[in-house]
């Protein structure tokens, strides 16, 4: 069975990836309006009536900013954990409230969702694998060190929204105070091109097709510099940039084609 994904949004002004199957969709975060998510939903010819979850990964306002209002609307169920819900100041239909835990999948219908711990500084934050039979997509960003964790993860995929949120001579040079730079490099921020490149150069497995960078920063990073660095590297892997001002277009994972078994035993036969 194929997958489909996008971004509707990626950096520090809203996050929000979008997952489906053929009957199933779901979000990871809601980082953006819910008029606003349904207006690129829109463009994209895709509807909230197949979204059937919202997963959070953690409580920053990027990532949470549209959940009250689609879940509202929708009657969505929203997997978020219980520290994270605490933290985050939504105040949700207890009903709509539901919890994941650390790698133990979480089915919706022909999906699977399974969520991992990484390092951040949030009260629980964790990255998702979604995920059929077939193929595997990662949403990993707001990551501070690329730790075990993420690596396992992130050899199983089949395509990726990997954070590269930083390039180090650009917030060496940037305006932010000193203490803002220590906090987005100092192993419970967020991942800068290099520490990104190096994971995707040492541990890409030939079985990704498409790797995002994700949740780049306005002021210490640029979308042609991020690009050109990965694509360098990139193999048969293609290259995308998600966008903190507008939607991707929607990228798919076709199934793998399956020899039936009497064409399977003639090509013994023949060999």
């Amino acid at each position: 069975m194929a997958l489909e994904m996008c971004s509707l949004n990626s950096g520090s002004n809203g996050n929000c990836y979008y997952i489906a199957g053929e009957d199933d969709a779901v979000l990871i975060d809601a980082g953006l309006s819910c008029r606003e998510t349904e207006k690129r939903m829109k463009r994209l010819g895709l509807h909230m009536d197949k979204v059937k979850a919202i997963f959070i990964s953690h409580e920053h306002t990027d990532h949470i900013k549209g959940v009250a209002s689609i879940a509202k609307k929708y009657k969505l169920p929203i997997y978020i954990t219980p520290n994270t819900y605490r933290n985050s100041g939504l105040q949700l239909d207890q009903e709509l409230i539901l919890s994941f835990k650390a790698n133990i999948p979480v089915i919706v219908g022909s999906l699977s969702i399974t969520a991992f711990p990484k390092f951040h500084d949030a009260a629980d934050p964790h990255s998702f694998i979604v995920g059929n039979n077939n193929n595997r997509v990662g949403v990993f960003t707001d990551i501070g060190i690329v730790c075990e964790n993420v690596i396992e993860h992130f050899q199983q995929c089949h395509a990726v929204f990997l954070e590269a949120n930083y390039d180090d001579a650009m917030l060496d040079r940037g305006r932010y105070p000193y203490f803002l730079k220590n906090r987005i490099r100092g192993g419970q921020g967020h991942l800068s091109n290099a520490q990104a490149l190096k994971l995707f150069r040492d541990y890409k497995s030939n079985q990704l097709k498409y790797l995002f960078l994700s949740h780049l920063s306005k002021d210490n990073n640029c979308p042609d510099l991020a690009y050109t660095t990965f694509n360098i590297e990139a193999g048969k892997t293609e290259i995308v940039v998600a966008s903190r001002h507008e939607e991707s277009r929607i990228y798919y994972l076709e199934s793998p084609k399956v020899i039936p078994e009497d064409k399977f035993i003639q090509l013994q036969l023949d060999f």
